[in-house]
C-alpha cells in the first residue's frame, strides 16, 4: 500500500508553511476589514452562480487560493459596514483557540478525551452562574447553539415539572409551554420536537414594543388548562430575535411561581447584558429563573458555535438525560461534572470552552460589559436620528443592538410600502457595501439592523440612511 498520501496530509512542513500563510492573510484580512481598506462587505453573488464557481474551482482552482476566494466570497463580518445577521465579529484571539481544538479533538464526553477542557468549562460555568446571580448550588455545561441549549432546558423542565416518567414511559396526558409570539422559533421546534404540538405550544400576544404582554398570561393560561393542558414551563426572551424586545423577566417569574412552573429564559442573544453595567438592568428576574441560555457567539465575540445553558440547581442538569429513575441516582453519579457527554446532546463536542476562558483570563468581564453596552448604546443613538428623519419610522425603541425601521410615504400604500422597502434593501445587497437583513412585523416589512461590529459608528449608520434615501429616490424615479 502505497502511504504516501498520508505522509503528506501529515507533513510538518507543509502544515508549517500554509499555517504561515494563513495567518498572514487573517491578519490582512482584519486590518482591511476594520479599516474600510476592503470597500465592500459582501460581494453578492446569486446562488447557481456561486455553485457553478466553486464547481470551476473543484477541478481548475489552484490550492493555494482557497483561502483567498473564502475570503472574498463571503461576509465580511468585521466590517464596520456590517449591521446584519446577529453574528458575534470575533475576537482574534479566538481563532487561536479554535485552531487548538480543532487539532487536538478531543471530544469531552467522558474526563479521558477531556480532562483539560472539562476542567476549564467547569470554571467558565461557574463564573457564568455567579454573574447571574445564581448560587453554588447552580451549574451548567457549554452546548452547540441556543437551539440545541433550549430544547435541553425545556427537557430539563419537563424532567422535572411532570411526574409521569416521559423519558422511558412516552407521553401519557397533553402537555404545553407558554411563550411570547415573537420568541425565536427554536422555541416551536423544540416543542415539537418533545412531541407536544401545535396545541402544547402557548403563544402569549406581543404588547405594542414586541414584548410578552404579561398582562394576557392568566387568561391564556386558563384557557389552556380549561382544554386539559398540562402548563410545565414558561419561556421568557431576552430578547425577541426581530425587534431585540426584552419581555418582562420579573413578572414572568412572578407568574411561574403562582403556578409552579418551570421558568427559562433565552438570552441567546442579550444575556450578556449580565455583563454590563448600564444594561444588566434589562435582565432583573433572571437570577430567579430555573435555566437560562447565554450564546458565546452572538454579543461575546466568540466564533460559532458555543451556548452556556445554565440551571439554578444543577442537579436539574444532571438528571435530564438519566437512563434511569432519579431516585436511583447516588450523589456520586449525580456530580460527574467532569464526564461532559452524561449531560448534554452531544456525545462529542469541540473544545469551545477555550474561547471563553481566554476571553475572561485575558481581558477579565470589562471587556463584555464595554462591548454590550457600547452596542446597546448605538442603537438608541440611531434610533434617535431615524425618528428625526420626516420620512422614516422606528417599529419601537430598542432595549438592545436590534434597531427595525422603514421607509414611508403618504401616497404609498402598505402593499407599495412593503415592496419599497424590500427593493431598497435588495439593492443595497446587490451594491455590498452596507449589509443589513429585513424583517416582517405584523405584515409590515422593516430594515433590521444589528449592531454587531465594535468598529461600526454613528458616523457609518449615517451614510447607510443616506445611502437608502438616495437609493429610494432612484426606485421612485424609476416607478413615476
Amino acid at each position: 500500500m502505497d502511504n504516501k498520501i498520508l505522509s503528506s496530509l501529515y507533513a510538518q512542513d507543509n502544515f508549517r508553511r500554509l499555517g504561515k500563510q494563513l495567518i498572514d492573510v487573517l491578519t490582512d484580512h482584519i486590518q482591511n476589514t476594520t479599516q474600510e481598506i476592503n470597500k465592500k462587505t459582501i460581494q453578492w453573488n446569486e446562488p447557481e452562480n456561486e455553485l457553478d464557481f466553486w464547481k470551476d474551482f473543484f477541478e481548475n482552482g489552484t490550492d493555494d487560493d482557497f483561502f483567498n476566494q473564502i475570503l472574498k466570497r463571503t461576509t465580511h463580518t468585521h466590517n464596520p459596514k456590517y449591521v446584519g445577521h446577529q453574528v458575534g465579529v470575533t475576537a482574534p484571539i479566538t481563532v487561536f483557540t479554535g485552531m487548538l481544538s480543532n487539532l487536538l479533538n478531543n471530544g469531552m464526553a467522558v474526563y479521558e478525551m477531556g480532562m483539560a477542557p472539562n476542567a476549564i468549562e467547569r470554571i467558565v460555568i461557574e463564573k457564568l452562574c455567579e454573574t447571574i446571580g445564581y448560587n453554588s448550588k447552580s451549574g451548567g455545561f457549554l452546548t452547540s447553539g441556543g437551539t440545541l441549549a433550549n430544547l435541553t432546558a425545556l427537557l430539563s423542565a419537563r424532567k422535572a415539572k411532570v411526574e409521569h416518567d416521559i423519558w422511558n414511559e412516552g407521553h401519557n396526558e397533553p402537555l404545553g409551554i407558554m411563550v411570547c409570539e415573537e420568541a425565536h422559533y427554536c422555541v416551536d421546534r423544540a416543542a415539537k420536537i418533545m412531541g407536544l404540538g401545535e396545541k402544547g405550544i402557548i403563544k402569549i400576544p406581543a404588547d405594542e414594543n414586541f414584548a410578552m404582554d404579561i398582562q394576557q398570561l392568566e387568561t391564556y393560561y386558563q384557557e389552556s388548562i380549561s382544554k386539559g393542558l398540562k402548563i410545565f414551563a414558561i419561556v421568557g426572551s431576552a430578547p425577541s430575535t426581530a425587534t431585540g424586545a426584552y419581555d418582562n423577566l420579573e413578572a414572568i417569574n412572578k407568574f411561574a411561581q403562582m403556578y409552579n412552573l418551570w421558568f427559562h429564559v433565552d438570552g441567546a442573544h442579550g444575556g450578556a447584558a449580565i455583563f454590563s453595567e448600564k444594561y444588566k438592568y434589562l435582565l432583573k428576574g433572571a437570577e430567579k429563573a430555573d435555566s437560562m441560555v447565554i450564546d458565546g457567539h452572538k454579543m461575546m465575540m466568540m466564533p460559532t458555535i458555543t451556548t452556556a445553558l445554565l440551571f439554578k440547581n444543577k442537579n436539574h442538569s444532571n438528571h435530564t438525560f438519566s437512563q434511569k429513575a432519579d431516585y436511583l441516582l447516588n450523589d456520586t453519579e449525580e456530580d460527574e461534572w467532569y464526564n461532559s457527554g452524561r449531560r448534554t446532546f452531544e456525545c462529542t463536542k469541540n473544545m469551545m470552552c477555550m474561547h471563553w476562558f481566554i476571553l475572561l483570563k485575558m481581558y477579565g468581564q470589562k471587556a463584555f460589559n464595554v462591548y454590550v453596552t457600547r452596542q446597546y448604546d448605538l442603537a438608541r443613538d440611531f434610533a434617535k436620528i431615524i425618528s428625526k428623519e420626516p420620512n422614516f419610522e422606528i417599529a419601537t425603541e430598542p432595549m438592545s443592538n436590534i434597531l427595525c425601521f422603514r421607509y414611508l410615504k403618504d401616497n404609498l400604500s402598505l402593499e407599495e410600502l412593503n415592496h419599497l422597502n424590500q427593493s431598497i434593501r435588495r439593492q443595497l445587497l446587490e451594491d455590498g457595501e452596507f449589509y443589513l437583513v429585513q424583517t416582517k412585523l405584523n405584515g409590515v416589512h422593516y430594515l433590521r439592523t444589528t449592531l454587531m461590529n465594535p468598529f461600526t459608528t454613528i458616523d457609518h449608520l449615517k451614510l447607510l440612511l443616506e445611502k437608502i434615501k438616495k437609493g429610494i429616490a432612484e426606485l421612485l424615479s424609476k416607478k413615476d
